[in-house]
This record gives structure tokens, C-alpha cells and sequence, in this order.
């Protein structure tokens, strides 16, 4: 889907809820302190290794965005993503207004440009994406897509909940979707236990 997004802030928008596993409302919450993207951030203050994105609740984000969880988190983020933002960067440096404000997402191609992204904007961008694609495409798909892929590659739970920032370990089970190859590799290894008892 990254690839049918023409604009450096959309593929980073989309690389960004891949990558994370976050809300849209988190991550249009985010402002540009929020981003940690250095090897080190303890010149930012920060102890956490490695490049990373810190998740707040603000209930006063001029978009009206807000993260859904009260406590706040620190997400890791890939060398991948950290390329996406550089060139996110770059777009919104030379669009006059967009370059000052504090919002990570912000409007570049309409006025008032440098105003935060709203829900409809982004709301739109998927639509037009889905269009592009001829399949159904919304940001929460994204967050399904990341925990899903991590419980699948073995990451353990618990730190899939601290990554999509879910108090309650419940929250976790509508994010494990079981494929026909994962119930026939484990039908099948039960029957390859059986054989060499």
C-alpha cells in the first residue's frame, strides 16, 4: 500500500502505523519532540536506546487527536521508518508554514498549510488509497497487520501489549488472527510428536 502513497508524508504516515502497531489517533497526536530517532536521545534527555517515538495523551492537540491509553509508552522504530521521516522532512521543509509547527503531521497540499492533520484528512487519504488499491484499507488494518505479524514471529505477548499499549492482557486476543497454516503446522506436529513416542 506504501507504494500507491505519492507523497513522502503519506508513505510515512502508512510506514509509520505498519511499523508501531499505532492508533491513528496516537499517531496523529505526535509532536516533532516526540520523535527520538538518534542511535542515542541522551542528549534529548531520554535513556531509551536506539531510535524510538514516544506515545502521549494531550488533550490539547489542535487536531483534537488523542491517544486512547492515559499512560504514555516508548515505541522502538526501524532504520526503515527513520528514512521514511528524513524524507517526510524534507517535503515539509519546503512547504513555507508546515516547516514551524510542533505536529508531526501536518496539512502540506491545502490550506491552511502547517495545521495539524486531521481525522477527516486522514480519513480521506486512506479512502483514496483503498480506491487506488480496489481493497478495503483504513489505518486500524495496520495496527491488526504489526500484532499480528509479531505474535506470529514469537514475539511474546506481553510485549506486544506494552508495544500497542493495552493495559488489560484481554485486549490482546483480537489481534491473534490464526491462518489455515498455522492450525495445519499444528495439527501437524502433534501427529510428528506422536510418531516418535
Amino acid at each position: 500500500m506504501i507504494a500507491l502513497a505519492g507523497r513522502a508524508r503519506d508513505r510515512f504516515l502508512i510506514g509509520l502505523l505498519a511499523c508501531t502497531g499505532l492508533r491513528i489517533g496516537e499517531a496523529l497526536g505526535l509532536h516533532r519532540g516526540d520523535m527520538h530517532l538518534l542511535a542515542s536521545s541522551r542528549v534529548l534527555g531520554c535513556g531509551t536506546d536506539g531510535p524510538h517515538l514516544h506515545v502521549r495523551r494531550r488533550t490539547d492537540n489542535p487536531n483534537g487527536a488523542l491517544a486512547k491509553s492515559r499512560r504514555s509508552r516508548t515505541v522502538p522504530v526501524t532504520a526503515d521508518l527513520v528514512a521514511l521521516y528524513a524524507d517526510y522532512q524534507y517535503e515539509r521543509d519546503t512547504a513555507g508554514p508546515a516547516a514551524e509547527s510542533e505536529m508531526v503531521f501536518v496539512n502540506l497540499f491545502r490550506a491552511p498549510l502547517g495545521r495539524a492533520m486531521s481525522y477527516p484528512n486522514a480519513k480521506d487519504l486512506f479512502d483514496r488509497l483503498a480506491r487506488a488499491a480496489a481493497h478495503p484499507f483504513r489505518p486500524h488494518m495496520l495496527r491488526h497487520s504489526a500484532a499480528t505479524a509479531w505474535l506470529r514471529s514469537g514475539v511474546d505477548r506481553d510485549v506486544v501489549q506494552r508495544l500497542l499499549g493495552h493495559a488489560s492482557p484481554l485486549s490482546m486476543e483480537r489481534y491473534r488472527h490464526v491462518d489455515d497454516t498455522e492450525t495445519r503446522q499444528a495439527v501437524e506436529r502433534v501427529q510428528a510428536l506422536r510418531e516418535h513416542s
